[in-house]
């Protein structure tokens, strides 16, 4: 009697690949604008290892999916593992469990044979991807990286030697909105880490030096990839001071590019205001204190009265933001029906986040979980009423009509939300002269 030969977690999977076009679908509806860039620096013949900054849970990993057509490898933290079900799904997801320190010193020791099964993957050619920060967090910044990527990438270049190359590509991951759905996603990779050549490059260094320099490496990488803000005590002060002098700084930045899209150019906006923030607060500490702490108080109190970021510095102009306001109205019994279509899945999201979910960063995911599995059993269900009820002619307009509900329904209700705060924002004189005092600060302190 045959050996059972246990399949290896990299091989191909005809009902995997099946699903992964579905899912790479509802991605690109999920998000308004998914826009890629570096990606013809990816290395054609090499082992390729992705590193992406942590931000939003379970999307980093499907936006890194869908980077191109391959297959990949990832891994997730061990505790979510623990359900033996889920345990067998997230192996059929291609998902590896990882132990992290908060585990204890003797589970992370069991990581060696998740080692071993990542270099195993990278022999068989199959990209690998794992967020070297260990733990997400909904924030512009970037927690300390763990060892766990440079020893994988090592042991592989070791076994590999010079038949193939080990890259490390960093990869940022910048989201319109951590917590909204159908926003957008500007997604940058950089240029790839040759762990060959960079050993090569630093002979001198022991196996433990050498990690640390590649850690260092590829902090400095991933920051130039994202909107890096210092996690300290103005994070959200300059986070603040960044949104509100956006549109003056995309201004600057289109005058010299006017081809730029508009979520690069929003990314690439806020990237240059971060690194003046970063150069004043060296030059001049206390006219920048006295800036943030200004910011700081504008945050707090447009929290307050929850006036959002989008009111106080509007990505389009009013007159279009009306025109917007006015179809909406004009369309309104329409957008009802898909709210009324959509809120089984609503209802669903609400109550695990209440009583299950809390950390708000888990939101989207668990959105867009939701609606991957129950939007197409509710289209089921909808469809065998209208079809029992209506005639066929009727009842296929009708589900037709209904089809894109969660993408209407998610836009109808950002817009209820926004109209209520442009409202606040409207009768806030306070807020409005704060915030042009900030600004006008702001720009005297960049001609000094």
């Amino acid at each position: 009697m045959k050996p059972h030969k246990v399949k290896k977690i990299q091989e191909s999977n005809r009902l995997y690949h099946f699903l992964r076009n579905y899912v790479d679908r509802s991605l690109r509806q999920a998000y308004r604008d998914i826009e890629y860039y570096g990606r013809e620096q990816l290395p054609k013949d090499a082992a390729i290892i992705y590193a992406p900054n942590h931000s939003n849970a379970l999307m980093d990993a499907l936006i890194v999916l869908t980077i191109d057509k391959q297959q990949k490898v990832f891994v997730a933290r061990a505790d979510i593992f623990k359900n033996p079900v889920i345990a067998k799904l997230l192996n059929f997801f291609k998902i590896m469990p990882i132990m992290r320190i908060r585990d204890g010193v003797e589970e992370v020791k069991k990581n060696q044979e998740i080692i071993d099964k990542s270099v195993d993957v990278l022999l068989d050619g199959v990209p690998f991807c794992i967020l070297p920060e260990g733990t997400h967090r909904a924030q512009h910044s970037l927690l300390p990286l763990s060892k766990g990527i440079f020893r994988i990438a090592l042991q592989s270049q070791q076994l590999l030697q010079d038949k193939k190359d080990v890259c490390i590509v960093p990869v940022g991951i910048e989201y319109g909105n951590y917590f909204r759905y159908h926003s957008n996603v500007h997604i940058q990779l950089g240029t790839p880490i040759n762990i060959r050549q960079f050993q090569e490059n630093h002979p001198e260094l022991q196996p433990a030096e050498l990690i640390n320099e590649l850690r260092t490496h590829l902090t400095q990488a991933m920051r130039q990839h994202i909107l890096y803000l210092p996690d300290d005590d103005k994070y959200q002060a300059s986070y603040e001071l960044t949104a509100l002098v956006a549109e003056a700084t995309q201004k600057e930045l289109r005058a010299e590019n006017p081809s730029l899209s508009p979520t690069r150019l929003r990314f690439l906006a806020n990237q240059k205001t971060a690194a003046r923030i970063a150069t004043l607060r060296a030059s001049q500490p206390e006219a920048m204190d006295a800036l943030l702490d200004n910011c700081q108080r504008i945050h707090e109190e447009r929290i307050r009265q929850k006036i959002s970021l989008a009111s106080m510095v509007p990505a389009c102009p009013w007159r279009k933001r009306g025109i917007n306001y006015l179809l909406s109205l004009i369309t309104f019994p329409y957008l009802a029906g898909c709210m009324l279509a959509v809120s089984p899945i609503v209802g669903i999201g609400e109550a695990l986040f209440k009583y299950v979910m809390k950390d708000k960063a888990f939101h989207n995911s668990v959105r867009f979980v939701l609606h991957l599995v129950l939007w197409p059993l509710l289209l089921v269900i909808y469809g065998s009423i209208l079809f029992c009820n209506l005639p066929w002619v009727w009842a296929l307009l009708t589900l037709t009509a209904v089809l894109p509900a969660p993408i209407f329904a998610q836009d109808c209700s950002q817009n209820i939300r926004l109209f209520l705060s442009d409202c606040k924002w409207s009768r806030n004189a306070s807020l409005r002269r704060m915030i042009r005092q900030v600004r006008s600060a702001y720009s005297d302190l960049l001609h000094i």
